[in-house]
């Protein structure tokens, strides 16, 4: 699955979100279901969602843009990964970057801090989020790779 292929075989069908996302994990490519949660500067409602059962979901995290506090370090990125997730992709900051990128998981994020974030449970799940010019619907298809971020009503691949 490439992000280059899917827009030039389905340019009407997705949808480029066009923040400038950093990389970070060994799964530079991944594609799943969309998830989502919308919290600022608070992860604990992220948290608990990636403590579900993944299965091959996509994570979009709609942070605000906010680069002040990490919404997910490298404990979280572990849960990720025990929990069958396929990545996740953050319009916030993360932190650990350094142990993230040594693991077996796919996350994009605006960029990085030291800070942790608010533990109070604030936020909302499952419902639709946009940033970058993209809106991401629970349920949606999301493709990620080192091209970009492609989100589409319906799976693609």
């Amino acid at each position: 699955m490439k992000t280059a292929d899917l827009v030039d075989a389905h340019d009407a069908k997705v949808t480029l979100c066009d923040l400038p996302f950093r990389r970070f994990g060994r799964r530079v490519a991944f594609h799943g279901p969309i998830a989502t949660v919308k919290c600022f500067e608070d992860n604990a409602l992220m948290k608990a969602c990636l403590q579900e059962p993944g299965e091959g979901r996509v994570m979009v995290v709609d942070g605000g843009g906010s680069t002040r506090f990490a919404l997910l370090g490298d404990m979280i990125a572990q849960i990720l990964f025990d929990n069958g997730w396929a990545g996740i992709v953050i319009n916030g900051s993360i932190r650990d970057c350094v142990e993230i990128d040594a693991m077996d998981v796919g996350v994009r994020c605006l960029a990085t801090s030291p800070k942790k974030s608010a533990k109070d449970g604030a936020g909302r799940k499952e419902i639709p989020v946009r940033f970058g010019g993209a809106e991401f619907r629970p349920g949606d298809w999301i493709y990620v790779d080192a091209d970009g971020v492609l989100v589409s009503s319906e799976r693609l691949v």
